[in-house]
């Protein structure tokens, strides 16, 4: 059984608490890459987590089906981190917290200088651009999905996608194998 067809199967039984525990099992780790990607912390992303399968819960019952089961809970997921954000007032940062710690120690992965420049230039970028970006590229949604996800046209979507990808090039642009001067580090 697919696992949409697990919610949906309890959902429409009306066993909201086993639709509940079905989404949040194959859900969990999903929503906690695109909050910790948000917020950029991974015990902020915890308790963003939380707040987001609070506010799942509460909705679930008036949950209308327009949308897939993940396109509504990204979308809450992702609502919630921003909004995370602008309470705290932080800038947003997307690296995972061992590349951050990695990036800050001065230690780029062994070698693997290009991913350490790739999250540097995303740091940099604004954070709906960020946003559209991981989720087209990292997570391969669709622009019709992240549309719904983001409350945003398709059309604006991939404009800001493709400003996203110019700004990447042109961070990355500066990158020397072996070499770091050129790619400022994180504080």
């Amino acid at each position: 059984m697919h696992n949409e067809d697990r919610i949906w199967l309890a959902y429409n039984a009306g066993d909201y608490r086993k639709a509940f525990e079905a989404l949040v099992d194959i859900q969990q780790g999903q929503l906690l890459r695109i909050i910790l990607r948000i917020v950029g912390d991974e015990d902020e992303a915890m308790d963003v987590l939380q707040d987001t399968f609070i506010k799942i819960w509460k909705n679930l019952a008036s949950f209308k089906g327009g949308s897939k089961w993940s396109t509504w809970t990204y979308r809450i997921a992702s609502n919630e981190a921003l909004m995370h954000l602008r309470k705290k007032k932080k800038f947003l940062t997307t690296s995972d917290p061992i590349v951050t710690e990695q990036l800050t120690a001065g230690s780029f992965f062994d070698g693997d200088d290009a991913l350490a420049a790739l999250y540097s230039a995303l740091d940099k970028l604004p954070a709906k651009q960020r946003l559209v970006f991981q989720m087209k590229y990292f997570d391969d949604l669709p622009y019709a999905e992240i549309a719904q996800i983001t409350n945003t046209s398709v059309g604006a979507l991939k404009a800001s996608y493709h400003h996203a990808v110019k700004k990447i090039e042109a961070e990355v642009s500066n990158f020397k194998p072996g070499g770091h001067s050129d790619i400022k580090e994180v504080s």
